[in-house]
């Protein structure tokens, strides 16, 4: 068996878990992890799916042939390992331009003042009554000087401070995995009696529990919340069953069970579960306390340790209901 990372590109999010979900089932995979993320190019979807290593060239050929995946990547799962998505917009650039310094305006020359001309007369000479008297000479006047042209103005061009474009909010960030722990017993064993004493009025301490142990341990701990639970109610209400096989097990113990708690649908050997107060959207999945629950009551009813209950979609990844595949 190998665990393998999807990562996905689809134009709408609609739906988009349930359908990957079933192609990923129909090719011999169980869904292990998902989420969804919008991004500029569209919704990014990763899902973590484990499987028969020979079916892996099924399952690339089914999302190959898939109508709502535009482009996907098939890689193996390294548990604890940050990857961002292939397909994901890379963070904005702000390319800063400063502003070049205006140059210093050009000094305009400043004419010479004109130099006014007197004129200039040849002195007296002595007049000799037998000498021609000689003309007088006409006044020199100083040429002005010509008028310099005024300098052509000088264009600068400044180039505006571009504004710092704003962050773009549709940039998802990278997928971070929470490596998973062991469930904090003692938290369970804590909200048990109120779980048994208040049924089946039980998320409100289920939402206490989540709240009070760490990340890590969220899922396991809510795991074996429902297994606890779930066997408590078949010791109480279906302990004389005789034995059944899974799909009548499912419509005569897990349908009435759950109904008691949310509104819930079979459909062959999945339950669709709608509005789970525990999974709430764009919030954590408590999928994994109706796997418990579930693996809690029929166990037992079908006389096997080895069913298999996982999340095929959820409520808080933004499907439409929750749905929840079960095989022994």
């Amino acid at each position: 068996m190998i665990e393998l990372e999807i990562q996905a590109l689809s134009e709408k999010r609609e739906g988009l878990l349930i359908d990957v979900g079933r192609c990923a089932v129909a090719s011999g995979f169980t869904l292990q992890k998902q989420r969804l993320a919008q991004d500029d190019n569209g919704v990014l979807l990763t899902m973590v799916v484990r499987g028969p290593e020979r079916k892996q060239r099924a399952l690339e050929s089914a999302l190959e042939a898939h109508e709502r995946v535009i482009s996907f990547e098939v890689s193996p799962f390294v548990e604890g390992a940050s990857k961002p998505h292939f397909a994901a917009s890379p963070p904005p650039i702000v390319v800063r331009q400063d502003v070049a310094p205006a140059p210093a305006p050009a000094a305009v020359p400043t004419p010479a003042p004109a130099i006014d001309a007197a004129p200039v007369v040849a002195p007296a000479a002595v007049v000799d009554k037998l000498a021609v008297p000689e003309p007088i000479a006409a006044p020199v006047v100083a040429a002005a000087p010509e008028p310099q042209p005024e300098p052509e103005p000088e264009f600068v061009f400044i180039m505006p401070t571009a504004p710092s474009p704003a962050p773009a909010s549709a940039v998802s960030e990278p997928f971070v995995e929470v490596i998973p722990i062991g469930p904090d017993e003692e938290a369970v064993e804590k909200v048990l009696p109120k779980l048994t004493g208040e049924y089946p009025e039980i998320f409100p301490p289920l939402l206490k529990l989540e709240d009070s142990v760490v990340a890590a341990a969220r899922e396991s701990s809510l795991l074996l919340a429902g297994q606890r639970t779930g066997a408590w109610v078949f010791e109480r209400d279906y302990a004389s069953s005789a034995k059944l096989s899974l799909r009548d097990a499912i419509a005569s113990i897990g349908i009435p069970a759950l109904h008691a708690l949310v509104e819930v649908e079979q459909q062959g050997e999945q339950l669709h579960i709608r509005n789970s107060p525990l999974c709430m959207e764009d919030g954590h999945s408590g999928c994994k306390f109706f796997s418990g629950y579930l693996e809690g009551l029929l166990s037992a009813a079908i006389g096997t340790d080895s069913l298999s209950i996982f999340a095929v979609c959820c409520r808080s990844c933004g499907a439409g209901e929750c749905i929840l595949a079960i095989s022994d």
